[in-house]
């Protein structure tokens, strides 16, 4: 039991609410071939290895960090957009088993749900709108409206104070990236953990220094629901 009772859920959306199934990784050739990176070899292995590495980041800032060029990088993250938008229009989002249930849960008992993410707005409406979930949660978050975006804790800072949260202490988010618990424990959040249906393994998790690891979502809500 948390000795503040959780009142803010703050959840990952693509890999912890969201299957990915590769959508990422299938949506940043697209990227890779727009920048100019070879499709085949070490620097096209370094790439993808990075983007892995660095799920859970605003797209732009990955592809600026990796191209360190503004112009390739914004053809970059430009090229990903149109592809992952056009993966979710062609019927590819698909919630993770339980999700919509487990937010539903959440909020019934009191507990607020924002959901957040490292893609743009608009990407971020295109995959609400494709699984029906425009208004399944309190606040929906891109880090163009919290300043940064993950490392950073901006994103649950904002969800904080937008949901009128009292105390940092009283937020629990769920993440299945190192940089989403990097993201959770910067922010103060009493319970930061990783779930083992997105990017990161549990060994990444538990490194990063998730005060959890749990299966899926459905768990997450489980463990706020006994807290």
């Amino acid at each position: 039991m948390t000795a503040t009772p959780i009142a803010l859920a703050v959840l990952d959306m693509a890999g912890t609410t969201v299957s990915d199934d590769g959508l990422v990784l299938r949506a940043f050739a697209a990227a890779a071939d727009a920048a100019g990176l070879p499709p085949e070899g070490a620097e096209a292995d370094n790439a993808r290895r990075y983007v892995l590495d660095t799920m859970g980041q605003s797209k732009i800032v990955v592809f600026r960090a990796l191209l360190r060029d503004e112009d390739r990088a914004q053809a970059a993250n430009a090229a990903f957009e149109s592809a992952y938008d056009r993966l979710i229009e062609e019927g590819n989002a698909e919630p993770i088993p339980g999700a919509a249930e487990s937010i539903t849960a959440l909020r019934e008992a009191g507990i607020k749900v924002a959901l957040t993410t490292g893609f743009s707005r608009g990407t971020q409406d295109k995959l609400l709108a494709a699984l029906g979930w425009q208004t399944i949660a309190d606040l929906t978050l891109s880090p163009a409206e919290a300043g940064r975006g993950r490392p950073y804790p901006d994103l649950i800072l904002t969800a904080l104070l937008r949901l009128q949260v009292d105390d940092v202490k009283g937020v629990a988010v769920l993440g299945d990236t190192s940089n989403d618990v990097t993201s959770g424990l910067r922010s103060g959040a009493s319970i930061v953990a990783g779930t083992l249906t997105g990017a990161h393994g549990e060994a990444q998790l538990r490194a990063a220094g998730a005060t959890h690891v749990v299966p899926s979502v459905r768990e997450f809500a489980q463990l706020l629901l006994k807290s």
